[in-house]
C-alpha cells in the first residue's frame, strides 16, 4: 500500500521580545579567537583501537613517541589493540594568556571503534602560521558507548569523538596591542540600517557626545578618543552592555522534514481565498498460486492479482483568510482552515507563490 500523507507541527514565536545587550547583537572588531590543530595518540583503550595494519600512521607516530621516550623498538612488530590516532582541535580566545586553559575536542582518525576511557598524551597544538600555541593532554570523556557481540551490534551517540574540558594548557600568547586603537569597528551578526541606526543613536545618547558613527548595515565605527575614558577595554565594557531594540526582516521558516514552521512577530497575509483536498492512492498486492490437476503434467505457477485505488478527499471547500495585521492574526486565520498535518506547509508555499505571505520564505 502506497499512501500519500501530510503532518504538520505550527509554533510562532516572536522575533524578539525586547531590548538585546549590544554584546549579543555585534562582534567586536579585533576581538576573536583563533583554531588551533594538532595530530595526537590516545592510550588506555579496552581493545577498540586502531587496527595497526589498516591505520599505519597510528605505528609511526607510536614509535615516535616511544623513542623520543628513550624506548628503541627499531624493527620490533607491535599489535597493540589500545592506542588510536587523533586529531585535537581547539580555538584559543581572545586575550587568552600563558599559563590559562581551554578546551578541546579530540577525534579519531583511523578505525578506532571507540575513545571511550583513553587517555591523550601531550600533543602541541599549531595556529594557521604553524606556531604551537598550546599543549594537550588529559582523560577524554566520549559522547556515546558502542557494545557488540557476534552476531549484533550497538553504537549510541559519537563515541569516536570526545571532549577534555580545560584540557590544553597555552603556551604562547597572540601578539594585539589593543590598548594602542584609536578606533574600534563593530560588525552586526545580523547586517541591517535600522539596527544599526539604532546602536549609533543608543551609545551617543548614553556618552552625551558623538562617538558611535554607522558606517554600513553591518558595521558601527567607535572613535575611542572621543568616548574620554581610560582605555579601549572600558569604552567596550560600558559600550556592550547598552540595550537596543534590533529590527529583523519578516520571516517564514519551514522544515519540511520534521514539518516545523517558525514565523517571526512580523509576518503579514493579504486576503485570500484557499481550496485544498487530500490525494490517497492504494495498490494492494495479492498472489495466487495456481497447481496443475494430481498426477497431471505441468507445474506450479503464481499469478499476480492487483487492487488499485484512488480516494479524492473534498475537503473543506474555497475558504477565506482575512489580512493579518498581527501575528495571532495570522495564525488563527491559518488554523481556521483545519487542514490535515503537513498541508499547512504546502498551503504556505502556495500563499507566497501567490504574493499574497509577506515575509522571507525559508525551506530547510
Amino acid at each position: 500500500m502506497i499512501r500519500l500523507l501530510f503532518c504538520f507541527i505550527c509554533c510562532a514565536v516572536p522575533a524578539f521580545a525586547g531590548p538585546i545587550r549590544i554584546k549579543d547583537l555585534v562582534e567586536f572588531d579585533g576581538v576573536r579567537g583563533n583554531d588551533l590543530v594538532g595530530y595526537g595518540l590516545v592510550v588506555g583503550l579496552n581493545g577498540t583501537g586502531d587496527g595497526l595494519g589498516n591505520a599505519p600512521f597510528t605505528e609511526e607516530i607510536m614509535s615516535n613517541l616511544l623513542e623520543r621516550l628513550g624506548v628503541n623498538v627499531a624493527g620490533e612488530k607491535y599489535r597493540p589493540k589500545n592506542v588510536a590516532a587523533v586529531f585535537v582541535t581547539a580555538t584559543l580566545p581572545a586575550f587568552a594568556r600563558a599559563g590559562g586553559k581551554i578546551d578541546i575536542t579530540v577525534s579519531t582518525i583511523g578505525d578506532s571503534k571507540s575513545l571511550q576511557g583513553g587517555t591523550l598524551v601531550m600533543t602541541p597544538l599549531n595556529g594557521a602560521d604553524g606556531q604551537i600555541y598550546a599543549v594537550a593532554q588529559g582523560t577524554i570523556i566520549a559522547g556515546g558507548i558502542a557494545a557488540q557481540g557476534d552476531a549484533a551490534r550497538i553504537i549510541q551517540g559519537v563515541p569516536t569523538a570526545g571532549t577534555i574540558p580545560s584540557g590544553a594548557r597555552v603556551e604562547r600568547e597572540v601578539e594585539f596591542d589593543f590598548t594602542s586603537l584609536k578606533s574600534i569597528r563593530m560588525a552586526l551578526r545580523t547586517p541591517d540600517f535600522t539596527t544599526a541606526g539604532r546602536i549609533e543613536d543608543a551609545i551617543n545618547a548614553d556618552f552625551g557626545r558623538p562617538v558611535a558613527a554607522m558606517l554600513d548595515s553591518g558595521t558601527v565605527a567607535i572613535d575611542l578618543d572621543a568616548a574620554q575614558m581610560a582605555s579601549p577595554a572600558h569604552v567596550l565594557g560600558r559600550v556592550e552592555n547598552i540595550s537596543v531594540e534590533p529590527e529583523t526582516r519578516a520571516r517564514v521558516v519551514v522544515d519540511q522534514r520534521s514539518g516545523t514552521i517558525v514565523m517571526g512577530e512580523d509576518v503579514r497575509i493579504s486576503r485570500v481565498a484557499i481550496a485544498q483536498g487530500n490525494l490517497t492512492l492504494r495498490i494492494e498486492e495479492a498472489p495466487m498460486a495456481v497447481q496443475p490437476n494430481p498426477f497431471s503434467e505441468g507445474e506450479t505457477i503464481v499469478v499476480p492479482r492487483s487492487t488499485v485505488g484512488l480516494d479524492v478527499a473534498g475537503g473543506n471547500g474555497l475558504a477565506e483568510i482575512t489580512a493579518g495585521t498581527d501575528l495571532s492574526e495570522v495564525v488563527a486565520g491559518l488554523n481556521a482552515l483545519g487542514v490535515a498535518p503537513y498541508d499547512m506547509i504546502d498551503i504556505l508555499k502556495s500563499i507566497n507563490a501567490a504574493g499574497a505571505l509577506h515575509a522571507e520564505f525559508v525551506v530547510n
